[in-house]
């Protein structure tokens, strides 16, 4: 499997999916915490992170993948979302709650 494979399988295959830096116990940047959360705050259930940092195929292979240039990345039901400056926006909003409430993936 490629790395482009391997990560359509990752965010296919998961409900809630961030790409960020670190973990969600320990992020490794300002941005990866906040998406963290953020994520939290929604009352996700479960995430699938990837810690970037481990893997430098992924790291610029979920970049490629997205055309996202940054890093943390949040996919939902496979469908990307954004970095931590668009889930800030969109949790103030109350957006991304509806969102993960309608998948059937937060409380």
């Amino acid at each position: 499997m490629d790395i482009q494979d391997v990560i359509r399988d990752q965010v296919t295959n998961n409900g809630v999916v961030l790409y960020m830096k670190g973990t969600p116990q320990f992020p490794q940047c300002g941005f990866s915490s906040t998406a963290v959360q953020i994520l939290k705050g929604c009352g996700v259930r479960e995430v699938l992170a990837v810690n970037v940092l481990t893997d430098p195929e992924i790291r610029q292979g979920i970049k490629e993948f997205s055309n996202w240039p940054t890093i943390p990345q949040l996919y939902v039901k496979g469908e990307f979302v954004g970095g931590s400056d668009i889930m800030r926006e969109m949790y103030d909003s109350g957006e991304l709650q509806q969102m993960l409430k309608d998948a059937g993936l937060a409380e």
